[in-house]
């Protein structure tokens, strides 16, 4: 296959600007950019299913520009139904120093940073030099800021796409950046950045655009749907990832293994066969997981993060060590732990069990374990040496529910 049947049969293009690019994609050769804004200090598993397009076009022959905003970070891309919390230029450039340090680790390419070239730029040339490009018209119909109309717009806001076209000509003018890509959510900045680019220098420059990944409720990653999965170890740990992509529906897996690895047309096809005939097997999420926090954190994470997974619901837990644990079970609902507290009272106390009856039922009934061990006393003492390192314990409830207690 070529770069762009590749990049189709992966489900990785949804729009282009110019048929003219799919001949440019597989000859290589392109110097592309694409960007985020530092709206946090860490990146997520959305950033990172659309950044792993540079991975592919560099092994294509293409060069990538990280670009991370500090200037656009500053006002915020419009979200479709509410205007962004302004955030301070001091934690602006906190996040940026963070994402820059975290995508050179990841992505390895190099990363610039749209304040450089944007800081003095005054109120008047902002408006001579690129307002005057803009057609109000042309702006209104872009998706973002039509759907914002009804409830309405900040100027600031109303601004945002150009000073993204901004970038595009900044980058198309000193690094010869002829390609913009980016989730789909990006279409109508970017090609605000064409025609930019098309009406000031009478160039042609290009546009392509990705499908964004979504979660099984069909809502994409991000900080502010609240489902991030942040490529942060200490927000993120390798074992909550590796859970989270184990997980998954099989009617997803698939499409997030041609997405988010590298795996071989043929590779993926032969994971599907066998999804397919065993799913209860998981061997498709596995490889998955594997792929991901190898690349992210190494392989010695995701050995961890799989030895956690297979120790943490059965009698190898007594292998793990209490940082391993609180680490990897930072979602669960936490309490601190008293020393020698009976049964009924740890499980009241901490709002595991609603009442001391329900209590008494639910060790009566064997649907009460710490650290994996059914407790069937009701006068049983939870004490420090029933925890591991005489630290954490684990209590579950029933089959799904689980509590971790800390002393």
């Amino acid at each position: 296959m070529t770069v762009y049947e590749d990049l189709q049969w992966r489900g990785l293009v949804q729009d282009i600007s110019d048929p003219e690019l799919i001949a440019k994609l597989n000859e290589g050769g392109l110097t592309f950019y694409i960007g985020t804004d530092p709206t946090a200090d860490s990146m997520h598993i959305g950033h990172y299913s659309s950044f792993l397009i540079c991975k592919r076009l560099a092994k294509a022959g293409h060069h990538p520009i990280l670009l991370v905003g500090g200037a656009t970070g500053l006002i915020g891309d419009p979200k479709p139904t509410s205007e962004r919390p302004m955030i301070s230029k001091e934690e602006v450039q906190k996040n940026f120093e963070g994402l820059k340090t975290q995508a050179e680790k990841i992505f390895g390419f190099e990363v610039v940073n749209n304040y450089d070239w944007t800081k003095d730029i005054n109120v008047l040339d902002f408006l001579r030099d690129y307002g005057k490009y803009f057609n109000i018209n042309y702006m209104l119909a872009k998706d973002k800021v039509k759907s914002r109309l009804e409830s309405g717009i900040t100027y600031a806001e109303f601004s945002y796409m150009i000073l993204q076209a901004l970038d595009f000509l900044h980058l198309f003018e000193t690094r010869n950046c002829t390609l913009q890509v980016a989730g789909s959510d990006q279409w109508g900045n970017i090609t605000s950045g064409i025609e930019l680019i098309r009406k000031k220098l009478d160039k042609t420059a290009y546009g392509m655009v990705m499908p964004l990944v979504t979660d099984s409720n069909g809502v994409k990653f991000g900080k502010t749907e609240g489902n991030a999965l942040w490529l942060d170890i200490n927000k993120t740990s390798s074992y909550a990832l590796y859970q989270y992509l184990v997980n998954l529906e099989d009617s997803m897996i698939i499409d997030y293994l041609k997405k988010l690895t590298f795996l071989s047309k043929e590779e993926i096809e032969e994971y599907e066969q066998k999804n397919k005939e065993h799913p209860e097997l998981r061997e498709a999420h596995k490889r998955l997981a594997q792929e991901i926090i190898t690349d992210i954190h190494g392989e010695k994470e995701f050995a961890k993060a799989q030895e956690i997974s297979e120790s943490l619901f059965s009698d190898k837990i007594w292998n793990l060590s209490s940082e391993d644990i609180i680490s990897s079970l930072q979602d669960l609902p936490t309490f601190a732990l008293m020393e020698d507290t009976n049964i009924l009272d740890l499980l009241v106390n901490n709002n595991i069990c609603s009442s001391k009856r329900e209590a008494r039922e639910m060790v009566a009934g064997n649907a009460i374990s710490i650290n994996n061990k059914k407790i069937t006393d009701i006068d049983a003492k939870i004490t420090k040496d029933m925890a591991i390192d005489k630290k954490v314990i684990l209590v579950k409830r029933g089959k799904k529910n689980y509590y971790l207690g800390i002393y």
